[in-house]
């Protein structure tokens, strides 16, 4: 379409170009402004540009522009209000440090608002930074006491957080009159994770004489008393429990897992079966109730409880592969087999498998095992390779090399490019003694796949561990390789010491294998990590060090193997 210009527009035009001819002189204008006070209330040009900026930004989903624009005008004009939109909109991009930033910021503007703290907490637990998700919760503490600090230590202890740090932590929190109980409860609860029980029992009988009312008191201490295999006890606290909150979940669970440790099974069933009318008749509810009998070896239950959950085509996985625990335990070989092949491609596929064929090896039926896998590559092709796997392992555990030697050469030439079969051939022949047959194989392995840090890495370690004449430079230059790709990696940790030690360098492996010890602690570092520290005359910490591991792991090859070159390390 062509546009039609208003004649106004035109006669606008010319004057405005007129003015242009006009202001072209040479003679320089004066700032109109330079004179003007500055602005001390509300927005200037760049305060308003930004902020239209950042809401446009917002309107079209670019929530990263947006954050940043509302965390701009929050510093410029220290406004709480807009660090929380700044947060609000680093809540839909994917920038945890800019998120965490503003929130920071919006803490700082507003230090008596709960909400960026809870959102700072959040952000540390999402990077496992418990000590500072803490840190966060006491802040919310002391501002407003809000207690659900006892669930937080909760979840963080259930997600594997060590317990003595966060205890420390705890003890050095100040408690005021309405924080106190709230307090106590929680250095109760991780004095219990760390061990403690005896101090733990102390403050929560303390706290039942003065707040016996306070939530989550009775359930923890039913579970202390659980964990410290006094079940009668815990049966007590829990029905303690229930007389200040009726029908609770988490103490019934309580109860019915001290009627089960004392042998009432018949009162444990009756308060299985109230919590399945009660709070709903879900799968995941009688897999939690089924797996409580089965920690305690009461099958039968069990198995009733998981019965029903068969009857349908949404039936989870869990069910079958503990049914099948079952039938194994009771001795019933065929229905154990049903149930463990009744589990699809997917979670658990490999687990039943295993299983099944792990236990007609031990029934004395390696033929049928045998046959069952072979049948299995046939009903799944996606997975043969790893069957083919667990098959040699199987066998090598009876002790059947020949066969295993054979169906695993067999499986790397039906599988030539599948990496797990050619690496698992790698490390078999290596333990026989066949280094160039596995560096054959790890060489191929590489040229498939030049990233591959861990195949990298064995070639490396192999050379270096073995000190192969006129290699050692080659070992070294794969190590580095190997960390270049994957710099975290504990066992690489573990080569770039070892291989500094073979090239004479001890001092320069020590720091490598103490990285590695942290991250890794197990056996093969310990044994080179105290050779390195003998070797630097640090003689102490290398028998602390070898007191440590010999208690620590049932069994200790390499660390034998070293008292046998290093004899004098054990006196």
């Amino acid at each position: 379409m062509r546009a039609h210009r208003h004649p106004l527009a035109v006669v606008g035009l010319a004057m405005m170009l007129g003015s242009c001819q006009t202001l072209s002189s040479d003679t320089p204008l004066a700032d109109p402004l330079a004179n003007a006070p500055s602005i001390t209330r509300g927005l200037d040009a760049r305060g308003l540009s930004t902020l239209l900026v950042a809401e446009l930004a917002g309107q079209r989903g670019d929530y990263q522009r947006a954050s940043r624009g509302y965390l701009e005008s929050a510093e410029r004009y220290a406004a709480a209000d807009l660090a929380e939109r700044a947060a609000l909109a680093a809540r839909f991009d994917e920038d945890p440090a800019l998120l965490e930033r503003a929130a920071r910021r919006w803490q700082q503007l507003a230090p008596d608002d709960t909400a960026p703290a809870r959102l700072l907490a959040d952000l540390a637990v999402q990077k496992g930074d418990w000590g500072e998700a803490l840190t966060r919760h006491l802040d919310i503490i002391e501002h407003n006491g809000a207690r659900d600090l006892v669930p937080f230590l909760e979840s963080a202890l259930e997600a594997g957080a060590p317990p003595a740090p966060l205890l420390a932590q705890l003890q050095d929190f100040p408690p005021s009159p309405r924080t106190r109980h709230d307090l106590a409860l929680a250095t109760a609860l991780l004095e219990a994770a760390n061990g403690l029980t005896a101090s733990a029992q102390q403050r929560l009988s303390r706290l039942a004489d003065e707040a016996p009312e306070q939530p989550g008191l009775w359930r923890i201490r039913a579970a202390v008393s659980l964990d410290a295999s006094a079940p009668g006890r815990a049966e007590t606290m829990a029905r303690r429990g229930l007389e200040h909150t009726p029908g609770d979940p988490r103490l019934i669970l309580l109860l019915a897992q001290a009627e089960i440790r004392q042998g009432n099974i018949t009162a444990a069933e009756a308060n299985t079966d109230a919590l399945l009318e009660d709070h709903g008749d879900s799968p995941d509810l009688r897999l939690a109730l089924a797996q409580l009998y089965l920690e305690e070896g009461h099958t039968g239950p069990a198995r009733r409880l998981l019965l029903p959950l068969t009857d349908n085509d949404t039936t989870p996985s869990t069910v079958f592969l503990m049914l099948g625990a079952i039938a194994e335990e009771e001795g019933e070989v065929d229905n154990a087999l049903l149930y463990y092949r009744q589990i699809p491609e997917g979670s658990n596929f490999l687990t039943a498998r295993a299983s099944a064929a792990r236990m007609l090896f031990e029934q004395g039926r390696p033929s049928d095992a045998r046959t069952f896998l072979r049948i299995e590559r046939l009903r799944h092709p996606n997975d043969a390779p790893a069957l083919f796997s667990l098959e040699v392992s199987l066998l090598d555990d009876s002790g059947a090399r020949a066969q295993a030697d054979a169906l695993l050469n067999q499986a790397v030439e039906s599988h030539p490019e599948n990496a797990q079969l050619r690496y698992q051939r790698a490390m078999r022949t290596f333990r026989h003694g066949d280094i160039a047959a596995m560096e054959r194989d790890l060489r191929i392995l590489i040229d498939q796949d030049p990233e591959n840090a861990d195949a990298i890495n064995a070639l490396g370690y192999t050379l270096a561990d073995n000190d192969i004449e006129g290699r050692l430079d080659e070992a070294r230059e794969l190590i580095e390789r190997a960390h270049s790709l994957a710099p975290d990696n504990p066992a690489i940790l573990d080569s770039m010491g070892w291989v500094r030690y073979r090239q004479g360098d001890p001092k320069a492996a020590l720091p490598w294998l103490e990285r590695a010890w942290s991250a890794m602690p197990d056996q093969e570092v310990a044994a080179h990590l105290i050779e390195v520290l003998w070797r630097l005359d640090q003689r102490d910490r290398a028998r602390e060090l070898l007191q440590q591991a010999r208690q620590r792991f049932e069994t200790h090859p390499r660390i034998d193997d070293l008292l046998e070159r290093l004899p004098e390390l054990a006196q």
